[in-house]
């Protein structure tokens, strides 16, 4: 089930690429404007056809796709049937409606998604509780395999102790902890009494809990596993579960949930390069955290482990960010994406409309040429970056299940 998820994941990639392209090309048709080349993929083709004036294909790297759109710069090569159709000849709303397109596709697309997910399986809540408050709390026991552990009886060694539902751990024996990997690391590590510093009603208390020592399957920078003995207290994370919804409740419901997640997209986008520190730890051998970006592959990867072990709303989740993400990563002023060609449309417009003011001509299409050495760093910085997620998603691979 592993290979069937990464393939439909995969697959669920490759449409989210070809809607994108499709959004460019048919409002460009729309519009009046000529569009060369529909292909889905980069490198060598592995088949085209024609459709009227339209060629349509398929080339062997799936890690994108391309609209041809004749006159995109004033730098292309036009055809006499081109001349009044280029793109760089026509309105600026024109232009704009173009360039958003795919853009505008990819949000459609996952919009579509949510509704999908709040009806089928519910939308999760992402208010979450701080990622060290405590949640159920449990007995403790050696692990069999990766999803199982043995059955216990009893409370465990947090509840004894005095640990509470909805605790929020600040610090265990005084090393502060923000994360729940840090605080499962740190509390593995202990031999014996521990204070763990909690707030608690807004107010801080202490409570030394005395771990049980169990034996855990621990997973090593080469991929094998060994168990070892940790320390464990018998507590897992909170979590506010999903809410679903009717078909007719499911649309205001999933816009809603649209917008917020949005905001976490851009969140998330905002927070990348603060990033490439995890990453960088996570290929040369240190802990992957969660919250690290991953590549198409990783991606593909954990979409498979959803599949494997039946959590479709991950699945689907996890396409609906892809897509939002995509939307909005696109919309940022910085060629060759979207929102950079939108950006010089803007300013183009901006700069004729000043020039009417005072008497002058509008003038020409911007020069992209003189644009180039931007466009190049922008593209070594994005492909190296790209490199670095790949690398940490074949070396240390991020694991959901």
């Amino acid at each position: 089930m592993l290979i069937i998820g990464i393939v439909l994941f995969a697959l669920g990639i490759t449409i989210s690429i070809a809607l994108h392209e499709a959004g460019h090309m048919w409002t460009a048709r729309a519009l009046g404007m000529k569009v060369r080349r529909y292909y889905i993929g980069f490198g060598p083709r592995i088949f085209s056809f024609r459709r009227g004036e339209i060629e349509y294909g398929l080339k062997a790297i799936p890690a994108g796709g391309f609209c041809d759109i004749a006159g995109m710069t004033m730098h292309d090569d036009l055809a006499p049937d081109e001349v009044d159709r280029a793109m760089y000849k026509q309105k600026t709303w024109k232009r704009l409606v173009v360039m958003s397109g795919g853009i505008a596709m990819n949000f459609v697309l996952g919009l579509a998604l949510v509704v999908v997910l709040a009806v089928g399986w519910g939308l999760p809540n992402l208010n979450q509780p701080p990622e060290t408050q405590i949640g159920a709390m449990s007995c403790t026991s050696d692990q069999i395999d990766q999803q199982t552990l043995a059955t216990c009886s009893g409370p465990g060694p947090a509840e004894s102790a005095g640990l509470r539902e909805g605790d929020v751990v600040t610090a265990i024996g005084g090393v502060p902890v923000e994360t729940w990997s840090e605080f499962q690391r740190e509390t593995r590590k202990q031999a014996g009494p521990v204070d763990f510093t909690v707030e608690r009603d807004g107010e801080t208390v202490t409570v030394t809990v005395v771990p049980d020592q169990v034996e855990r399957l621990v997973t090593n920078p080469d991929g094998t596993e060994t168990t070892t003995t940790v320390a464990a207290i018998g507590v897992s994370p909170d979590y506010y579960g999903p809410t679903q919804y009717n078909v007719l409740a499911a649309i205001p419901a999933s816009v809603a949930f649209t917008g917020d997640l949005m905001v976490e997209s851009v969140h998330g986008l905002a927070q990348m390069p603060s990033k490439v520190a995890d990453l960088w730890t996570a290929v040369t051998g240190g802990e992957r955290e969660l919250d690290t970006p991953v590549s198409v592959v990783g991606a593909s990867v954990i979409g498979g482990q959803a599949v494997e072990n039946d959590s479709w709303q991950t699945f689907l989740l996890l396409l609906i960010s892809l897509n939002f993400f995509l939307g909005i990563f696109n919309l940022l002023p910085l060629l060759p994406l979207d929102g950079g060609h939108m950006a010089v449309t803007i300013y183009e417009k901006i700069r004729n409309s000043l020039r009417i003011r005072r008497g002058l001509p509008a003038g020409g299409p911007v020069d992209y040429m003189k644009l180039m050495p931007l466009t190049y760093v922008v593209i070594a910085i994005g492909g190296a970056f790209m490199l670095l997620t790949l690398t940490a998603d074949i070396v240390n691979p991020i694991k959901i299940f």
